[in-house]
């Protein structure tokens, strides 16, 4: 009977960690959803790759670093950047058209998902840590928050060359 009790214990503990886990994954999920973020050149990287910051707000500030990842890809996707110092020229965006995103709207929303496949195009440029500078408290209920990534962008561009979501550079020849 004793053991049945600490097994009931042990299986509730469990259940309860693992839907405090999702429900922390859905909110982070709610709180960046409208994807509202700014995106800026960093600097020069490695050829086929582009070095940005990207900031993202949130009430949370971990929500705001976990989506930097997914906000900077989808930046370089539909937004581009403007150049600016440190060598960085203007970057027009992948998808020029608003249109296609709602037109491959299955497979953006795929590619999207937690853990989806903008994963492959995207890695962290630091350790991790956020600049002091970049870590701003912009109202008394929201937070801006400014991470560092390198994004493949020749590689995201073939994929979606490949999706037949744009056009390739050698397509008008």
């Amino acid at each position: 009977m004793k053991f049945r009790n600490i097994l009931l214990v042990i299986i509730l503990t469990g259940f309860s960690l693992n839907a405090n886990a999702q429900w922390k994954k859905n909110k982070a999920n709610k709180d960046t959803k409208i994807w509202r973020y700014d995106l800026e050149c960093e600097g020069i990287a490695k050829q086929g790759s582009k070095l940005v910051k990207v900031w993202s707000y949130s009430k949370n500030p971990k929500h705001a670093i976990s989506r930097g990842m997914k906000n900077a890809v989808h930046g370089i996707v539909f937004k581009g950047y403007a150049g600016g110092g440190q060598g960085c020229t203007s970057l027009k965006p992948l998808v020029k058209s608003a249109e296609t995103e709602t037109k491959f709207k299955e497979f953006f929303d795929k590619f999207f998902a937690d853990g989806g496949e903008y994963l492959k195009y995207v890695s962290a440029a630091t350790d991790g840590s956020i600049a002091p500078g970049d870590r701003l408290k912009i109202s008394r209920r929201e937070y801006k928050i400014g991470v560092i990534v390198n994004i493949q962008f020749d590689q995201l561009r073939k994929r979606l060359e490949s999706e037949g979501i744009i056009k390739g550079l050698t397509a008008g020849f």
